[in-house]
């Protein structure tokens, strides 16, 4: 068997069961706290259609790096784009040594 199956119901069977719940538990914003507010259609569409990797049109490749432990927990340290961080501390790096800049 290789797990694609989880139950024994067919479609109809799952549909009659989803129709049977009750719907007196179903969330109702209250219209006060924006912060439980439903998404928009726009908004689930969003959240949806981006993909994983880099967005089209950007020039980077993706490497194997092996870095000092060290260096790789700062970058990390800093949380959130610490790699995009450490990108940057490269180029900057490159843009002061002139022999490097050949690019």
């Amino acid at each position: 068997m290789n797990g694609s199956k989880t139950n024994t119901m067919d479609k109809s069977a799952v549909l009659a069961a989803v129709r049977s719940l009750s719907t007196e538990r179903d969330f109702v914003w209250n219209g006060m706290d924006e912060d439980d507010c439903p998404a928009s259609a726009e908004e689930l569409n969003a959240a949806l259609v981006r993909g994983r990797g880099r967005p089209c049109g950007t020039d980077k490749t993706q490497i194997a790096l092996r870095v000092d432990n060290s260096v790789l927990n700062a970058f990390k340290l800093t949380g959130k784009g610490w790699q995009t961080l450490m990108n940057d501390a490269l180029k900057e790096w490159i843009s002061e040594h002139p022999d490097f800049s050949r690019v």
